[in-house]
């Protein structure tokens, strides 16, 4: 397990200036497991590490099976609910159907109030937030958000994030995925919108692409000991990112993820050199 005197660097949530560390876990598949102990224990070694190190992000959605149930259980096993900032979805279309999802994601989830709510791949947005706002009014949730995945959305989610206040929004960002610096980071930067980046490893494709090769020297200026390392840190340095959450089920994993929130970032001539590298 991970032992650290440094905590992960954070970077401040824009609508309140709270800050949020770097790396956080996402669990699409990964935490869409059963009940055994055989199954869970490795998921509950990835929540250690990520805690032991001074992470908190954990985001799920009713969309990834088991995922906010063993998340549930697994903070209420280790009693570390409070270490947590837990983010979920809404993913359904109508005002009682989503309000009947989030009641389910506050079951599972087993608390009371949830970090941040957020509508999943656009479905349905203006009902969903307009049933997200009236939550976080009541105090149940803290953040509100969008999120997608995809470039073909991000005309839609420009549109939103310009009519919209929103305090997070979370999109696909990668080495070899630079879509969303054109207009879409910029813009959020300029809303107060804290960045959440899923699909950090390009969707998995290029990190197992590159593990096959050597690091190059350049690694060793921003103290990176893997290419997951450099994935990370190459997002991270973008002015406009807030975390990212890359998914995983293994606990060496993690702690690989985990050291991206340490240590020298790229500056702009090293990002340029990264992308040459691909």
């Amino acid at each position: 397990m991970t032992d650290v005197r440094e905590k992960m660097r954070t970077r401040l949530i824009p609508s309140t200036r709270e800050p949020l560390p770097v790396i956080g876990c996402g669990t699409y598949r990964t935490f869409d497991v059963g009940a055994t102990p055989e199954q869970r224990a490795p998921l509950l070694a990835v929540l250690k590490e990520l805690f032991a190190a001074g992470g908190s992000v954990i985001d799920s959605s009713p969309m990834y099976g088991a995922a906010e149930r063993v998340v549930g259980d697994l903070l209420a096993q280790s009693q570390n609910r409070s270490r947590a900032f837990l983010a979920t979805k809404v993913w359904t279309s109508g005002k009682q159907a989503g309000l009947d999802q989030i009641n389910r994601s506050f079951e599972l989830l087993q608390d009371r109030r949830i970090d941040l709510l957020q509508v999943h791949n656009l479905l349905d947005w203006k009902v969903q937030l307009s049933t997200l706002r009236d939550l976080k009014s009541a105090g149940r949730i803290r953040y509100i958000g969008i999120t997608h995945y995809s470039a073909s959305a991000f005309a839609e989610v420009e549109s939103v994030l310009r009519s919209e206040t929103l305090d997070f929004l979370q999109i696909n960002y990668a080495m070899n995925d630079t879509a969303v610096e054109r207009r879409i980071l910029p813009l959020a930067a300029d809303r107060g919108v804290a960045v959440i980046v899923n699909r950090p490893f390009g969707g998995g494709g290029l990190l197992a692409q590159l593990r096959t090769r050597p690091l190059p020297s350049w690694a060793q200026e921003i103290d990176c000991g893997s290419w997951s390392q450099v994935l990370l840190k190459f997002v991270l340095s973008h002015p406009a990112v807030t975390c990212a959450i890359p998914g995983t089920g293994r606990p060496e994993h993690m702690l690989d993820n985990i050291g991206a929130g340490f240590g020298r970032m790229p500056d702009a001539a090293l990002r340029a050199r990264m992308i040459d590298s691909l």
